[in-house]
């Protein structure tokens, strides 16, 4: 294995990731060659066990809860996205750098436009949780034009200094950008994003289903077992549920290309991933 480039994924639980299959699959569709493996990391030594798989040759990492705040803040370098959610979920090790990048907005995006096929433009969004998985979908959420996107936290001071931070965004998108909360979010939304913690948790879902419009998209960000609650809530208030099976296919091949040069296609990867869940 010591001629291959390594790569991993880091967190805390890190057993259950597919980012070892998916990223496998991309390197043999691609025909790159490549070792990806998962590194558990303690929750106060997520530093030291990433220092030491770049001491030992790693060349990038996917990033996954809870330290996307800490992988950011080692960066040496940060793009304009990792930057704007204050969050990374990739990095790239170039020489004595530490490059951070955050691929979850771009990839949540392109599965609800592309694999669900909504487009977002001009809809309804609310955005249920601020903290670093939410932070990372804003940005790109914007971008894709709704006409207005509601944010709602547990605690929300947090929310408030996370839409203020995509005020300016906002603006330039033609987005109308506020929060709300959580008991009171608004009703009728065409598509709800669950980014909380409530799937970790096992909850159904954190907001009234009065937030659910007739036929809505509802997506929790976790994929699995986790997600079910959430998403059995969503087709019982009649919506239509979507785990994040999708965005982590598609988050993964943003960083895979980052990494390899190449954009591999996602759609045969989440379909084999689909067929395997049954």
């Amino acid at each position: 294995m010591s001629d291959l480039d390594r790569y991993a994924v880091f967190g805390h639980p890190v057993q259950h990731s597919m980012s070892p299959q998916i990223h496998q699959a991309f390197a043999e569709q691609t025909g790159q060659r490549l070792a990806y493996s998962r590194l558990w990391a303690p929750l106060d030594g997520f530093e030291a066990v990433l220092r030491a798989f770049v001491a030992g040759g790693g060349r990038g990492a996917n990033v996954t809860v809870p330290f996307k705040f800490e992988a950011l803040r080692l960066a040496t370098r940060r793009t304009g996205r990792a930057e704007l959610a204050q969050a990374a979920n990739v990095l790239s090790f170039e020489g004595e750098e530490i490059v951070a990048d955050n691929s979850d907005g771009v990839g949540l995006v392109r599965d609800i436009e592309a694999n669900a096929g909504c487009a977002l433009g001009g809809r309804r969004v609310l955005l249920v949780g601020a903290g670093g998985a939410g932070a990372g979908v804003l940005g790109p959420l914007l971008q894709a034009a709704p006409a207005e996107l509601v944010v709602v936290n547990r605690t929300e001071e947090r929310a408030q200094d996370l839409v203020l931070r995509h005020v300016e965004l906002a603006q330039a998108c033609g987005v109308r950008l506020h929060t709300a909360t959580l008991h009171a979010p608004g009703e009728g939304f065409d598509v709800v994003i669950n980014a909380s913690a409530s799937s970790l948790e096992g909850a159904a879902s954190p907001v009234p289903a009065s937030a659910l419009g007739s036929g809505a998209l509802a997506v929790d960000l976790m994929y699995g077992p986790k997600a079910q609650p959430f998403m059995d809530w969503a087709r019982l208030h009649g919506a239509q549920p979507r785990d994040g099976l999708g965005m982590l296919v598609e988050q993964a091949a943003e960083a895979f290309a980052a990494w390899r040069g190449v954009r591999p296609d996602t759609a045969p990867v989440l379909a084999a991933l689909r067929a395997l869940k049954g």
